[in-house]
């Protein structure tokens, strides 16, 4: 889970390394060979069926489609915040994420939240209030991110497929729309958001930004199956903390490395944030820990009657 959190904190450095490569091209080539990397891990493990199969089912295709566009608007904003220089925006909704998670959770299953719950949400709607009173405008990148990493989220819990099979489906439906747009920036010079008309195809003109593009399939896909072997041996809880090592790495790029103006204003939209993950992870210790505790009672009360 470390491994998995260190690649997905310190990615900000590899996109950095793309900044003269419009995000639609690397978002193109990020599909393309993603899919590459999961189709083999998965034919390699006999596992491909499964993928066609997901997408067969009338439900599965209409949630690996809007899983799809929320996971593509997640890896473009991304992208093209780290290119522009907002990666500090980027790490703010990451950290914002799992709160968004828990009012999604409330909006979309009526989850019952705790006191504690409430606290948190409520100090992160506090610091996007305050941010965007003193910067003059909403953090929208962090919004977004966090946004549309939530509704991802929410639509891989309606899948139930697991998560290397699904994310496979997801590349494979957006392949054709990334192949196209490929080809366009090949022959006719496409560029997109960001990019500077004229200046072509990136990927087999230099060597190493087509190394770069290449890499982006692993970069992609390596920590997310470290990811999903992880999260089955480790508690909840503790995943959820693993987690925020990710964009504590990515806020440190940001400062640290990019010199990204980090105002007074956003020092306290991020003490609120933090503050509101201290509040929720000491709540998600206790619950779990409760619920240990009544495991624990009802095997030694079966083992009593046995």
């Amino acid at each position: 889970m470390i491994a998995a959190c260190v690649i997905w904190g310190l990615s900000p450095l590899y996109y950095k390394l793309l900044a003269d490569v419009p995000p639609l091209e690397v978002l193109g080539h990020r599909t393309l060979w993603s899919l590459a990397f999961f189709g083999l891990v998965l034919l390699i493990r006999r596992r491909l069926g499964e993928v066609f199969a997901l997408l067969r089912r009338a439900r599965g295709l209409v949630l690996v489609t809007l899983a799809a566009l929320m996971i593509s608007t997640n890896w473009f904003f991304y992208i093209w915040a780290i290119q522009v220089g907002r990666t500090v925006e980027a790490s703010l909704g990451y950290y914002m994420f799992p709160l968004v998670a828990v009012l999604l959770g409330v909006l979309a299953f009526s989850e019952r939240l705790s006191p504690w719950r409430r606290m948190a949400v409520a100090l992160a709607a506090l610091a996007v209030v305050l941010l965007t009173w003193g910067l003059g405008a909403a953090p929208w990148v962090s919004l977004v991110l966090a946004g549309s990493f939530g509704l991802y989220g929410l639509l891989k819990k309606q899948s139930g497929a697991g998560p290397v099979v699904s994310v496979t489906a997801e590349v494979l439906v957006l392949a054709p729309l990334a192949a196209a747009w490929l080809w366009g920036v090949h022959t006719a010079g496409w560029t997109g958001m960001a990019g500077r008309a004229g200046q072509g195809a990136v990927f087999l003109r230099d060597t190493a930004d087509s190394l770069l593009l290449a890499l982006s399939g692993p970069v992609t896909a390596g920590p997310l199956i470290l990811f999903s072997y992880a999260s089955r041996r480790i508690t909840m809880a503790t995943l959820g903390l693993v987690q925020y090592l990710n964009p504590t790495l990515q806020f440190l790029c940001a400062v640290a490395i990019f010199g990204e103006p980090f105002t007074g204003w956003h020092g306290l939209a991020f003490a609120l944030i933090w503050a509101a993950l201290a509040v929720y992870s000491a709540d998600a210790f206790r619950l779990e820990r409760a619920a240990r505790r009544a495991l624990s009672r009802d095997s030694a009360s079966f083992d009593s009657v046995t």
